[in-house]
């Protein structure tokens, strides 16, 4: 397993999605829709983090981090409209969702979004807490990103290779800069108080929209009966989980520890060179790179 440490860039993919079908994983829409809350929770997570990052930039002291730093949002920026460009997608094959992304607008714009604070601890104390929120969820998508580079199991149940293609390329680039948010967090910051009330905050809303995410998209699913959307539950998950199309409720809770341990590094989580091969290799990535040469 590598971990060196590569130059962070944005890559301006896009997809075409008229030929990836609503249940993109074949005769499988609860973990369709489980994975599908992707497109509704990071185009507005992942301008929140753009947001937070670009009013953290002054505060940052070493050249490198800073370079990192924006590279990420540079990715991040990227990330937040290949997934938003899954939405009218959605929309065209009869599932809105609107009513859900207004709600998870509110939470990353409203509730973690900037307040009326005076300068000085009160306003300093907040950004804190931000940075170190963003640190937390990107243990998750390291995590995640990792799990879906690995998950062979999509490909031999015949998972859309459009779709299969944007969670790989978003997964390889979250394990390729894995280590930034909490690079960050530690350089302004570092308090392990803060680090472990931040993911349990972290963790806990992230359950709360993804179970919330995965309901509304069965209870709204057009071509799903009432009662198959009725029956979703953690029973779900943990079957899924264990067939190896999402990730395992064991290696979920194995997670959980490992940020928690005093020392800590998301250098743990994935691997640098699997992360990069699939970046040379993936048809979004590599179009996006010949655009970019052939502009040059």
């Amino acid at each position: 397993m590598s971990n060196s440490r590569v130059p962070l860039k944005a890559r301006p993919v896009s997809f075409a999605w008229d030929k990836t079908p609503l249940h993109w994983l074949p005769d499988d829409p609860f973990t369709t829709h489980t994975i599908n809350v992707l497109h509704l929770l990071l185009p507005a997570g992942e301008r929140w983090f753009v947001h937070v990052y670009q009013q953290v930039l002054p505060l940052i002291r070493d050249d490198r981090l800073r370079e990192d730093v924006i590279g990420f949002i540079g990715q991040e920026a990227m990330h937040s409209q290949a997934h938003d460009e899954v939405l009218p997608h959605l929309r065209e094959q009869g599932l809105d969702p609107t009513p859900y992304t207004a709600q998870v607008d509110w939470f990353f714009e409203k509730l973690l979004g900037d307040r009326t604070l005076p300068p000085g601890k009160a306003r300093t104390w907040w950004l804190l807490e931000r940075v170190a929120l963003i640190a937390a969820i990107e243990h998750y998508t390291a995590f995640l990103g990792n799990w879906v580079l690995n998950a062979d199991e999509l490909d031999r149940r015949g998972a859309d290779p459009t779709m299969l293609d944007l969670l790989r390329w978003h997964g390889a680039e979250e394990v390729e800069h894995r280590s930034v948010a909490f690079e960050l967090f530690q350089h302004i910051d570092g308090s392990y108080r803060r680090r472990a009330r931040t993911w349990a905050t972290a963790f806990t809303a992230l359950v709360f929209l993804w179970q919330r995410g995965t309901r509304f998209f069965m209870e709204n699913d057009p071509t799903l009966p009432d009662d198959e959307a009725r029956k979703v539950g953690w029973r779900d998950f943990h079957r899924s989980g264990r067939q190896g199309v999402l990730p395992s409720t064991g290696a979920m809770v194995r997670s959980i520890p490992r940020y928690l341990s005093r020392s800590y590094h998301p250098e743990q989580e994935g691997d640098t060179d699997q992360a990069v091969a699939y970046l040379a290799t993936s048809p979004a990535a590599t179009a996006a790179e010949a655009r970019t040469g052939a502009a040059r």
